[in-house]
């Protein structure tokens, strides 16, 4: 169901070009707007949100078709589609991030700040995923098969696994311990500070940990997601610039959806049937390009949008009908 598009290419002017883009973006960010460290209200996220989420769709419509001269309306389609996928699987490492600021007793005002580094860290990890996996798909093509096979068991691990991890076990995580082994800890926070002196010696604070923690686990979540987009284009350019976008909302994203987790229950379903789909494409692609053509792209957009509206949809339906007295449903 999910299209293939050939590596075209796009030339270096327009990486450096979005490159630049990210940086200006990230600087305004942090040097502008969250100079001082507060707690992000929940309209300021939303805001936030929708405005990463225009960007996205004015890059798709906009921005690419009339300044990179291989950008064709099937680019916009591809792009558009990972990006759904990449930030719908963004939501549910956004809800483990939130048990992870849990666990460690993170205050709300210190949040945007690790998320904040971790987002340079996941940018920079994930650009070289990205062309690693260009890499290897350009040289051997039988990659993508393993990749889809991948997607399958994983979308069926999702859908078969018990509930997240609600935080407990987090200080036994082997990350965590290693982290503490190698490298001097204090035992409670400086502010928000990743390092302090202790008698005159450096030492990383437990906010620190909290970002290691927030790093790994967008490692594994990358794990799922990269050959995901891999199962939609092979078009490096737009598996990068649909994942920067998607990262670069997941911020915003998570004050918006932290607090509301139990509205999205049914979430973690459909994103297993998303990455089920695209493996399952990903595996037999010759004979669905024989059976849907040039309609391809277009019915995996379809798919994308229609499996993650019904989840959600479903989600919120049976949390507004738990909350809802018994005989007021009415009213």
């Amino acid at each position: 169901m999910f299209a293939l598009i050939p590596s075209t290419g796009a030339g270096p002017i327009y990486w450096a070009a979005f490159a630049a883009f990210v940086v200006v973006a990230l600087a305004i960010d942090l040097g502008l707007f969250h100079r001082t460290s507060r707690e992000v209200t929940f309209r300021e996220a939303m805001g936030w949100t929708s405005a990463w989420a225009c960007a996205a769709m004015l890059f798709a419509f906009w921005v690419g078709p009339r300044l990179v001269p291989a950008w064709t309306p099937a680019w916009t389609t591809a792009f558009v589609t990972g990006y759904l996928v990449e930030l719908s699987l963004s939501m549910d490492n956004v809800f483990v991030i939130a048990l992870i600021f849990s666990y460690f007793k993170v205050p709300k005002s210190w949040q945007h700040r690790v998320l904040f580094w971790g987002i340079l860290g996941a940018l920079a990890m994930r650009g070289v995923m990205i062309w690693a996996g260009s890499e290897l798909v350009q040289r051997f093509h039988f990659i993508l098969y393993i990749m889809g096979a991948f997607l399958v068991f994983t979308g069926a691990k999702m859908a078969f696994s018990g509930a997240d991890d609600d935080g407990a076990s987090l200080g036994d995580k082997a990350v965590v311990r290693l982290a503490r082994r190698l490298l001097p800890f204090t035992n409670s926070f400086d502010g928000e500070r990743f390092t302090t002196r202790v008698e005159g010696s450096l030492r990383f604070t437990p906010l620190f940990l909290v970002l290691v923690v927030v790093e790994t686990t967008d490692v594994v979540f990358a794990l799922d997601s990269i050959p995901a987009i891999f199962g939609i284009t092979s078009e490096p350019f737009l598996i990068f610039t649909s994942n920067v976008f998607a990262i670069l909302g997941l911020r915003s994203l998570y004050f918006v959806l932290a607090s509301a987790m139990g509205y999205f229950r049914y979430l973690k379903y459909g994103l297993s049937l998303v990455l089920a789909l695209i493996g399952s494409k990903m595996l037999a692609e010759t004979w669905l390009k024989r059976w849907l053509g040039e309609h391809l792209t277009n019915v995996s957009l379809a798919a994308v949008i229609a499996i993650i509206m019904v989840s959600m949809a479903a989600s919120m339906i049976v949390a507004w009908r738990e909350r809802t007295p018994p005989g007021d449903a009415s009213s």
